[in-house]
């Protein structure tokens, strides 16, 4: 099978079109040349938001697109009109690359979104793929225009639409939060986050390779989004304490009261960054989205395995 993947030198597509390549013939969409790895071929394409560019010759003959490229969250945002620079990305040039490959035969188009459609923390039960959306930042309602796009293009069209929502995901090569704590963990810094006790669901970078995969590849898919994260939830503390396993060190975690962290982080306009770390943000996978299986590693056993190869300097 043909399969192109676009924003494939990302964290994700570094990992993902190797694993694809195995099984498949993978054209590599990347911003710079030479930043694939393992693609049978690479286009070179620097601005996936430019209204001019036709996506035609690129995709002759492709059978699946699993698109990754977007603008991503970011955490300080300097552009006046983020929600305009969001949607240039995400929901504009999506539908121009959706529009073209339906008109070149793609059979099917898979959409990474993201669980922030959904929307930012869950209150006693996880989210699931029937809950209405509510994205709050500008960068969840991008995606979520995203895929209204990409369901407008493929409505009477025999381009199937496949709609893709990850949880935090986490591998080699990630950056962000998750990077920064193995970063503490190793060089074996307390952390006050003994007494949290949230539930978020992570998402390892194998787990969701395997979800592609079966997107990719499935007879029949389903009509709801999917959405894909590690089997079971893990709190912060827990997170903390895989990655020290993984590492071969002790978790040093203090025992802090969650509501003064949550006070200091007021204080000190962080007070997103520590709701990451003591909210919840649990989501119920969605397993039987496609006709096949999925077989997903827990999250104990990916956070060790990606300790443990986390570089001594990290």
């Amino acid at each position: 099978m043909r399969v192109l993947v676009t924003g494939a030198s990302g964290f994700v597509g570094r990992n993902l079109v190797p694993a694809l390549a195995e099984t498949h013939q993978v054209t590599a969409v990347v911003r710079k040349p030479g930043s694939s790895v393992g693609a049978a071929r690479e286009v070179v394409v620097p601005d996936i938001a430019s209204e001019d560019l036709d996506w035609r010759p690129i995709l002759a003959g492709t059978d699946v697109i699993v698109h990754l490229a977007a603008r991503v969250h970011v955490m300080k945002d300097t552009a006046s009109n983020p929600l305009e620079e969001f949607r240039k990305a995400n929901t504009d040039a999506t539908m121009r690359l959706a529009q073209q490959a339906a008109e070149v035969g793609v059979r099917r188009f898979v959409f990474m979104s993201s669980i922030k459609v959904n929307g930012e923390r869950t209150t006693g039960s996880p989210f699931t793929n029937t809950d209405p959306a509510r994205p709050v930042d500008p960068y969840g309602i991008s995606k979520w225009e995203g895929e209204q796009a990409v369901r407008a293009v493929c409505q009477g069209q025999t381009m199937e639409p496949v709609i893709l929502r990850p949880t935090v995901i986490y591998g080699p090569g990630v950056r962000g939060n998750i990077a920064r704590i193995a970063g503490l963990v190793r060089r074996g810094i307390p952390l006050p986050l003994g007494l949290v006790r949230n539930r978020r669901t992570m998402l390892s970078i194998g787990n969701l390779i395997a979800w592609v995969k079966l997107a990719i590849s499935s007879d029949v898919v389903g009509s709801l989004p999917t959405l894909i994260g590690d089997p079971e939830p893990v709190s912060t503390a827990d997170l903390v304490r895989h990655l020290a396993e993984g590492m071969g060190k002790s978790a040093r975690l203090v025992p802090f009261p969650v509501g003064w962290l949550r006070t200091l982080g007021r204080l000190a306009r962080r007070g997103g960054d520590v709701a990451r770390l003591t909210e919840d943000l649990e989501v119920e996978p969605s397993i039987g989205a496609f006709a096949g299986a999925v077989v997903l590693e827990s999250s104990a056993d990916g956070l060790r395995s990606y300790a443990r190869l986390i570089e001594p300097s990290a």
